[in-house]
């Protein structure tokens, strides 16, 4: 391994722990929330980079539906943007009273994602900020509101990464080595994991996807799938 991969790898490492001890009262927070509204039939929302690693996963949950941006965030800052992407999304999949919605952003000063925060709260959605507020409060808003995400958002996971996103020196002046992807992935893994606990102590049961490499795992997910159909953006394969 060379020195600059294994610099990454000891000090992501130390940060990946150090993120997950901080979130975990917040993590153990949320299990109850989303859990009990998952055991009603309720849906978990995603919008922002990376929202990927919970939408279809094998081992995940069914009933994560994602919000996604056409122009994959290149228009984010464009005030107004998030209000009529999420206007959309509602309509198709509906946001519901009691619902929860992780909204992604490392940086928390985007218009977009800010506004889908907004939004959601207001139709009495749960909000979760998956940010770094180092980089947050670093950086200006752009949204008119001058709020960011950590300032909207009912509970923060903070993925505890340096302005800049990358933690490796490896020129003068120049990092490499990003931990967002890293730690968000799992904090958002570790999140699941909390509601799955839930679930399973309250003899609820655990809606979880099977890997469609394994036998009839195709037809058992499927059959998951029915009770959410029309309100998974994303539909089983």
């Amino acid at each position: 391994m060379s020195s600059f991969a294994a610099t990454y790898l000891t000090t992501a490492t130390g940060l990946l722990q150090k993120a997950c001890a901080q979130n975990a009262s917040t993590l153990k927070t949320l299990g109850p929330i989303i859990g009990e509204s998952i055991a009603k039939g309720g849906v978990l929302h995603t919008f922002g980079s990376g929202h990927s690693e919970v939408i279809g996963r094998a081992g995940g949950l069914v009933c994560v539906s994602g919000l996604f941006d056409p122009t994959g965030g290149f228009i984010e800052n464009l005030v107004g943007y998030g209000t009529k992407l999420v206007e959309r999304y509602d309509r198709a999949h509906g946001l519901l009273p009691g619902e929860t919605i992780i909204v992604i952003s490392n940086s928390g000063k985007n218009s977009s994602p800010i506004e889908v925060a907004l939004y959601a709260k207001e139709k009495g959605l749960n909000v979760i900020g998956l940010t770094c507020v180092a980089m947050s409060k670093s950086a200006a808003t752009v949204h008119p509101s001058g709020k960011k995400l950590h300032d909207v958002a009912d509970y923060v996971l903070d993925n505890l990464g340096l302005p800049g996103d990358a933690i490796t020196p490896v020129a003068e002046g120049v990092m490499a080595g990003p931990t967002s992807t890293l730690i968000g992935a799992t904090l958002l893994n570790l999140l699941t994991l909390e509601v799955i606990e839930w679930l399973k102590t309250g003899g609820h049961h655990l809606p979880i996807l099977r890997s469609q490499n394994m036998p009839n795992a195709i037809e058992y997910n499927r059959e998951l799938g029915k009770k959410y159909k029309g309100r998974l953006s994303r539909q089983l394969a």
